[in-house]
C-alpha cells in the first residue's frame, strides 16, 4: 500500500507538471499567432521559470490568465524601505511595467528588480546586460517563503521532541520514535567518528541542523504546488551561507594544531614553506567553495533533466513520445528523492570532517 501511495503520488506531481507544460505551450501557441515570427518552443525559457527563484507563486493557468500568488516585495531604496506587493508587475518579466512609488520607478526583468530608466523600462550594455541599478532587495521570494516554512516544521517537530527528552528517559514515541534513528545516525556515524566522542556533542545542534533544513528543505521542494514548489538548495546563496557557517566554525575552532599545520606544515623544508602555504591557505577556502557548488548543482541538475524530459513532448509535438519521457521522468523523481537525502548526509559528513580536522589533537 506505501509502494503504491508513492507511485501515485509520483504521477500526481508528474501530472502537474505535465499541465504546467501544456498551459506554457498553449501560452506560447497564442501569442505566435500574434507574433508569426516566433512559433519555436522556447523549453530552455520553461526550464528557467521552473527552477528559478520568483516574487510569486504560480498555482494554474486558467482562460490564457496566470492565476498566482503574490509575494511582499522589500527594498531598500535611495530613499529608505519600500514595500509593495509583486502583483503589482501584472506577472511582467520583461521591463514593461513600471511600479511607482513617490518619485521612484521599479521594474522587473527575468525575476530581478530594477530602477526602470528614463524610458519607464530596462536597458541593456554592449554586452547585453542589464545596464539598470538596482536597490538592496529583501523580498520573501518562493525560496525564501519556503525557508519559512522548513524552519516553522523543524521548530514544531524539535521542540516537542526535546522537552519529550528532559521529562523522561523511556522510550520515545510517535515522531520521536521516527526520527530518534536518525538523530542517533547523525550522532553515531557522522559526528563521533569524524570529530571525537570529547568534543563531538559541542557541534551536534549545528550538524543535526543542517541536516534537516537540507533534507527537508529539498523534500518539499519536490512538491510541484503551493505552498511547496521552492527548492532551498537551487539557490546558491542559501547553500553559499551554509558553506560559510561550515567554513567559520571550522577556523574559529581550529586549535594549535590545526593552524601549525597551515602555516609550518610538519615534514616539509622550511624552502618549501613559501609555496606551502599559499596552497594550505586556498585549500581553506576550496573546502566550503566545493560544499556550495555540490549541494546547489545537484538538486538542480535532476529538476532540469525532469523539465527537459517532459519538455521533449512539445519539441517533437507529439504525444508518441510521452510515454517515454514519463517514465524516465518518474525514474528521475525517485532517483530525487535519494538525492534530497544523501545531499543532506554528505554535506553533514563533510562538514564534520572538515570540522574534525580542525579539533583534532596533533601528537
Amino acid at each position: 500500500m506505501i509502494i503504491v501511495g508513492n507511485s501515485f503520488r509520483r504521477f500526481f506531481h508528474l501530472a502537474l507538471l505535465f499541465c504546467s507544460f501544456g498551459a506554457f505551450a498553449q501560452d506560447q501557441h497564442t501569442h505566435s499567432s500574434e507574433a508569426p515570427e516566433d512559433t519555436s518552443f522556447d523549453a530552455t525559457k520553461l526550464i528557467n521559470s521552473h527552477i528559478n527563484d520568483s516574487h510569486e507563486f504560480h498555482i494554474a493557468d486558467w482562460n490564457g490568465k496566470a492565476i498566482s500568488l503574490p509575494l511582499p516585495v522589500i527594498l531598500w531604496t535611495e530613499n529608505g524601505l519600500v514595500t509593495f506587493m509583486s502583483s503589482e508587475f501584472h506577472h511582467d518579466e520583461q521591463g514593461k511595467v513600471v511600479v511607482e512609488r513617490g518619485d521612484q520607478k521599479f521594474v522587473r526583468y527575468q525575476d530581478e528588480i530594477y530602477y526602470a530608466d528614463a524610458n519607464g523600462t530596462v536597458s541593456f550594455d554592449q554586452e547585453g546586460s542589464v545596464a539598470n541599478s538596482r536597490p538592496l532587495n529583501f523580498s520573501i521570494t518562493k525560496n525564501v517563503f519556503t525557508l519559512m516554512i522548513t524552519a516553522i516544521i523543524m521548530l514544531l517537530v524539535f521542540i516537542p521532541i526535546a522537552n519529550s527528552y528532559k521529562k523522561n528517559n523511556r522510550a520515545p514515541k510517535g515522531i520521536s520514535g521516527f526520527l530518534e534513528p536518525l538523530i542517533i545516525f547523525v550522532r553515531d556515524d557522522i559526528a563521533i567518528p569524524n570529530i571525537g566522542e570529547k568534543k563531538y556533542q559541542k557541534y551536534m545542534p549545528y550538524l543535526l541542523t543542517v541536516f534537516f533544513l537540507i533534507w527537508l528543505g529539498n523534500l518539499i521542494g519536490l512538491i510541484p504546488f503551493f505552498p511547496f514548489q521552492g527548492t532551498l538548495t537551487n539557490d546558491i546563496l542559501f547553500t553559499g551561507v551554509l558553506a560559510t557557517f561550515t567554513f567559520l566554525i571550522t577556523i574559529f575552532s581550529g586549535n594549535k594544531g590545526y593552524w601549525g599545520h597551515i602555516f609550518a606544515t610538519p615534514g616539509v623544508p622550511k624552502w618549501l614553506l613559501p609555496i606551502m602555504i599559499p596552497v594550505e591557505v586556498l585549500g581553506m577556502f576550496t573546502k566550503p567553495f566545493s560544499l556550495m557548488v555540490r549541494l546547489f548543482a545537484n538538486l538542480t541538475a535532476g529538476h532540469i533533466i525532469i523539465l527537459s524530459l517532459m519538455a521533449l513532448i512539445f519539441i517533437f509535438e507529439t504525444a508518441w513520445i510521452s510515454p517515454v519521457s514519463i517514465a524516465f521522468s518518474l525514474f528521475m523523481y525517485g532517483l530525487e528523492l535519494l538525492v534530497a537525502a544523501l545531499q543532506a548526509y554528505v554535506f553533514t559528513l563533510l562538514s564534520a570532517l572538515f570540522i574534525g580536522q580542525a579539533v583534532e589533537e596533533h601528537h
